[in-house]
């Protein structure tokens, strides 16, 4: 049995992947008020979201999440398919950070108290960048 990850992938894969799919359970059973501040968050950074029914995002982020956290953790699953996700996901949420107000001080990088949690996603951003640039640049041509 060939495993689809090189020993080193383990640390960030796993270290991410139980975090996301834990964050996704989470969300399984949000109530109105929640997945409506979920939603109204995320229309900061991305407008569109606004006239998605606040349930039925809470739901699809959540499902996202468990996909996203099981890829990672299934050594089965090719480093670049997880790593882009994570990559991808991961951006986003720095894409929210950066535009939702008050998280950020006066110069719009920096974490105020309240981006406290949602700055530490930055860590989640390099170990998929990190493992997506390893693929890229060590793939067999």
């Amino acid at each position: 049995m060939v495993m689809a990850v090189k020993l080193h992938h383990l640390p960030p894969r796993l270290a991410c992947g139980a975090f996301i799919l834990n964050t996704g359970i989470s969300k399984r059973s949000l109530d109105v008020e929640a997945a409506t501040g979920l939603r109204d968050q995320a229309t900061n950074a991305y407008p569109v979201l606004k006239n998605v029914d606040p349930v039925r995002f809470g739901k699809a982020l959540s499902t996202f999440e468990i996909v996203l956290g099981l890829s990672l953790l299934v050594p089965r699953v090719p480093t670049w398919v997880g790593a882009a996700g994570l990559s991808g996901f991961s951006a986003a949420l720095m894409g929210v950070y950066l535009k939702t107000p008050g998280m950020t001080r006066e110069d719009g990088i920096r974490p105020a108290p309240a981006g406290m949690g949602i700055a530490r996603d930055i860590f989640m951003l390099g170990s998929g960048l990190g493992l997506v640039i390893e693929e890229l640049t060590t793939r067999r041509r």
